[in-house]
C-alpha cells in the first residue's frame, strides 16, 4: 500500500506536537527545569519498586553510560534519589522523589487524556485496528534501533 504525503504529514506533526505539547505540560507547572529527556528517565524508574541502573537503561534502550549523566542531573534538580542496595551494597537503586513522583503522575495523566482523545468516538473495532497499527508502529521503531 502507498502512503500519501497527507498521512506522512500529519504524523510527523502528530509526533511532534506530542513531544512540544508534553514539554508544556510539565513548564506550566513547578517543574520549568525539566527536558523531554528527564520525563523519560522519571517514566522509566516509575513509582512502583525501586530499579537498579541497568534495569532503567534497558527500558529506555540506552546505555547506563548514557543513564549516568542523566541521572546525575535528575539528582542535582531534586528528582532522583540513588540508595545503596541493602542486599548488595555495590548495587544503586533509583527512586523518585517526591517531586519526582509528581512529575511521573502528571506526565501519566497527560498521556491517560492522550489515549482517551485518540479512541474517543471509535467503535471496538476501529479501537482494534488503531492498536495494530501503533503496534506496527512501534515494532517498526524498535527495530530501527
Amino acid at each position: 500500500m502507498e502512503l500519501d504525503h497527507m498521512f506522512l504529514g500529519s504524523l510527523n506533526r502528530l509526533f511532534n506536537e506530542i513531544l512540544t505539547m508534553e514539554q508544556k505540560v510539565i513548564l506550566r507547572n513547578e517543574y520549568s527545569n525539566l527536558t523531554n529527556n528527564d520525563l523519560r528517565v522519571i517514566n522509566a524508574i516509575g513509582i512502583d519498586q525501586p530499579k537498579n541502573m541497568s534495569m532503567v537503561a534497558k527500558a529506555m534502550s540506552v546505555t547506563v553510560g548514557t543513564l549516568t549523566i542523566a541521572i546525575n542531573n535528575l539528582v542535582k534538580k531534586g528528582y532522583v534519589l540513588r540508595v545503596r542496595s541493602t542486599e548488595d551494597r555495590r548495587v544503586v537503586l533509583l527512586s523518585l522523589s517526591a517531586s519526582g513522583r509528581d512529575v511521573y503522575r502528571m506526565n501519566k495523566k497527560f498521556h491517560e487524556e492522550m489515549a482517551a482523545a485518540a479512541v474517543e468516538g471509535l467503535d471496538e473495532e476501529q479501537c482494534r485496528v488503531l492498536e495494530n497499527a501503533l503496534t506496527n508502529l512501534y515494532t517498526f521503531l524498535k527495530e530501527q534501533g
